[in-house]
């Protein structure tokens, strides 16, 4: 489907004004404009993040009771067992509890959850399984627990004391825990909401430190927190949390204390994943977090957590090794259900009748449905579900929808038709009998088709900036490194180019990708053009959307322009 390309409002005036001020290049301030930073002073705070700038962990709702029982907890020297979940962001949680706890003094017990014996968050059977064999007298929760409200009331019948780490919307019932610490308690403009479950892990072992350094607590005054950045980074950046505010700050310097690691899981995992310059946020993202990912969607994340452990004389590569096959196997899974299901879609798919897509299998793994369910989207540019269905005809559903569209209002039409279902505006879940799919493949096309234009559903190229190539130099590429990490919330800057030229033919590359020389305004540049080998470039005068990278290769370095999409030059697109 052919995209349509929008420019960011911007604000012309402005941007050279901010370059006057700055000394910055325009194309970069033309950027920093439209995002909302027009004044020398905050330009300089988000290209210069500090950790000074972090705020006090105890201005997180319930911190103080949360941080205190901690603390009582380490000088009593209970046992202590954090309870956390399956994917990155609480395999690291869970890992930086852990390594805080026990440099702390204190017997710290790890626990993850099983899959599909388990199932996620906090659960009553698990819980009393942990008690009994464990004998904790105090559970920390990460990356879960706010709603569980049933696993907790059994603790505390069991004399366990709970505390609530979590970053997850809470609905109607709030767990009875000794504190419940999920920054979505607070005030809804609160910038601290936007933290990963690692962050607010982060925040309780700041606040549990400055507590026992007041107290002068020998280990707590020798621990420095900033050495275990690098979980912190790796479990916000694979989360996919907005990368502003504070999680900005923690992203930018764990990436620092990423590349200096030396925590033997992490350089482990490094090398299997073949990666050997400067990591950032698309390492994390692509090559670091789906292996630890890997294990955890297949069933048990205990390896991961073993890895993120692992002392200097274990065993790392063996265990990174094990994380990469099973990466491998994952992505084996993902490809076979990609291709049963878009086999299925194509046989009936027109974009002018079908505004959202619902596939399901009793052949599918339901730790690999959420991945598919995102190519889907990709695929199609509809909100997609797809069903994992159990022996017992049992489905279990993972959605992914399009900026127009709320997932969990739409479900919420289709609600008698589902067992359950809970999430996010852009991501959900759901259970049902597999009788009902086909009613809700009717029910959910109906509730798209009521809220969402077909307009709006047609896929979208983002332009920040129409610029000449000649501004394509190395000062912008340095601007643009100080403006990273980038993700959601602070997406990699896309630019346009207008009445560009080709040098020569395109060459095919790796099969699936374009190899190009761009010339525009007396400037030429090389580019990259990923899985566009098939795709028709127009003849003459051509508008191209890129972003910008810096480019190593046999130790020379060049600007390579990352091309998003090719359109014919017609002056009267916007």
């Amino acid at each position: 489907m052919e995209k349509e390309w929008l420019t960011e409002p911007g604000d012309a005036v402005l941007a050279e004004r901010v370059a006057s001020q700055t000394g910055l290049p325009l194309a970069a301030c033309q950027v920093l404009v439209t995002r909302g930073f027009a004044e020398p002073e905050a330009v300089d705070a988000w290209l210069q993040p500090r950790l000074s700038r972090l705020t006090d962990p105890f201005l997180l709702p319930n911190m103080t009771a949360a941080a205190q029982r901690l603390a009582a907890a380490v000088q009593s020297k209970e046992t202590v067992l954090v309870y956390g979940d399956y994917d990155v962001d609480g395999v690291t949680s869970t890992a930086l509890m852990i390594r805080v706890l026990r440099a702390l003094g204190v017997t710290a017990i790890p626990f993850l959850p099983h899959r599909v014996d388990d199932g996620y968050g906090l659960a009553l059977e698990p819980v009393e399984r942990c008690v009994k064999e464990y004998q904790p007298h105090c559970i920390v929760t990460v990356d879960c627990g706010t709603g569980s409200v049933e696993a907790v009331q059994r603790a505390k019948e069991l004399g366990v004391d709970v505390i609530v780490t979590d970053h997850h919307e809470p609905g109607d019932e709030i767990a009875p825990a000794h504190a419940v610490v999920n920054p979505k308690l607070g005030a809804a403009e609160d910038p601290l909401r936007h933290l990963a479950g690692v962050g607010v892990a982060f925040k309780l072992c700041h606040a549990v430190l400055k507590l026992l350094r007041d107290k002068g607590h020998a280990p707590a005054e020798q621990l420095d927190l900033r050495a275990h950045l690098d979980l912190v980074a790796v479990g916000t950046i694979a989360d996919m949390v907005p990368l502003v505010d504070e999680n900005r700050v923690l992203a930018r310097y764990g990436l620092i204390e990423l590349n200096r690691t030396r925590k033997p899981g992490l350089i482990a995992l490094r090398e299997v994943a073949g990666i050997s310059g400067p990591m950032d946020a698309y390492h994390i993202g692509f090559l670091l977090g789906p292996r630890l990912n890997a294990a955890g969607r297949l069933g048990t994340a205990q390896k991961a957590l073993d890895l993120m452990l692992i002392d200097d004389d274990g065993h790392p590569f063996a265990i990174a090794e094990e994380l990469d096959a099973a990466n491998k196997e994952r992505q084996k899974l993902e490809l076979t259900m990609i291709e049963q299901a878009t086999a299925e879609i194509d046989e009936y798919f027109d974009p002018s009748q079908h505004y959202a897509l619902v596939v399901g299998s009793r052949e599918w793994h339901p730790g690999v449905i959420g991945i598919v369910a995102s190519r889907l989207v990709n695929r199609y540019a509809r909100p997609a579900v797809v069903i994992a269905i159990d022996e017992d005809g049992v489905g279990r559903g993972s959605c992914r929808s399009v900026s127009p569209f709320n997932m969990v209002e739409g479900l919420g039409d289709c609600a008698d038709l589902l067992d359950r279902f809970g999430g996010h505006a852009m991501a959900a879940g759901l259970q049902l009998g597999e009788d009902q799919i086909a009613a809700l493949r009717d029910r959910l096309n109906t509730a798209v088709s009521n809220r969402v234009s077909p307009e709006a559903l047609r896929p979208k190229q983002r332009i920040d900036a129409w610029i000449s190539l000649r501004e394509a130099d190395w000062p912008l590429i340095e601007c643009l490194e100080k403006m990273a990490p980038f993700g959601l919330g602070n997406a990699k800057p896309i630019w346009g180019v207008r009445g560009a030229q080709l040098l020569g033919e395109p060459r095919v590359v790796g099969q699936k990708h374009l190899q190009l020389g761009i010339l525009h305004d007396n400037t030429s540049l090389g580019a990259i053009a990923f899985n566009m080998a098939d795709e028709e470039i127009p003849d003459g005068p051509l508008d191209i959307a890129f972003q910008l990278d810096r480019n190593s290769f046999r130790g020379r370095e060049s600007i390579q322009l990352k091309v998003q999409a090719i359109r014919a030059t017609n002056a009267e697109q916007g």
